[in-house]
């Protein structure tokens, strides 16, 4: 289950990954399967090359991309979505969502 995002927010980042633009959606999550995650960033691209290259880029495997037409997006969650929100300089979300260290 989603919860924490605004309407403007979700549709900002369709059009970005509808364009092929790597963008971010950080909300609260929570999900059994994780214990101790409560938030989930989806990394978007329509361009699944481009979304492949971004995912080898920061040590991750492509493998993992929910290809998902037309979002086609990499989850990220725990110690990995505060590192690369980090070196992304997307501090609103690292803010907002409190994942600050």
């Amino acid at each position: 289950m989603a919860f924490g995002v605004k309407r403007e927010e979700l549709q900002r980042w369709k059009a970005a990954v509808s364009r092929g633009d790597i963008a971010y959606l950080t909300h609260y999550w929570l999900e059994p399967r994780f214990p101790g995650i409560t938030t989930v960033t989806k990394v978007g691209c329509s361009d699944l090359d481009r979304l492949s290259d971004w995912c080898i880029s920061h040590g991750l495997n492509p493998r993992y991309i929910h290809n998902r037409a037309p979002f086609p997006h990499f989850d990220l969650i725990g110690t990995k979505q505060k590192e690369i929100l980090r070196k992304e300089g997307i501090h609103d979300q690292l803010e907002r969502f409190r994942l600050l260290d």
